[in-house]
């Protein structure tokens, strides 16, 4: 196999106390197998992450699910101490990575979290107090 799969089969040996080709090529598939089943697009993800890794961005967010309805634009910028600019970039980043939606309404645009920004930010704040 090469250096690549060494360690690996340091390890099959130490769990076993032997390891073969078919061993080796056993969990090899197994290994495979979870990664398929992990996901098969994860560019979603991570551009969903990163975008709340973001002290705006994720100021924001958290913003809206608090307030749990729509908000204006003028309604955020007091709130958020940061330019309008940076305010309308990060709300833009918001809205293409899929965790919050938009209305305009004549003059005004709207903004709300989606269910899948909510999921997100349920699961740190529920994982959060458990790791301590």
């Amino acid at each position: 196999m090469g250096s690549q799969t060494d360690r690996l089969e340091r390890l099959i040996s130490e769990e076993s106390g032997d390891c073969c080709e078919a061993d080796l090529e056993q969990r090899l598939d197994s290994l495979r197998s979870y990664q398929s089943e992990a996901h098969t697009d994860p560019d979603a993800d991570l551009t969903a992450l990163k975008t709340l890794g973001n002290d705006t961005r994720y100021n924001i967010v958290r913003l809206l699910k608090a307030a749990d309805r729509e908000l204006c634009v003028c309604e955020i910028n007091p709130i958020v101490d940061v330019s309008d600019s940076a305010i309308s970039h990060a709300l833009s980043d918001l809205y293409d990575a899929g965790l919050v939606t938009r209305r305009k309404d004549g003059t005004w645009r709207y903004y709300e979290t989606t269910g899948r920004a909510e999921a997100l930010l349920t699961a740190l704040d529920e994982t959060r107090e458990g790791d301590r």
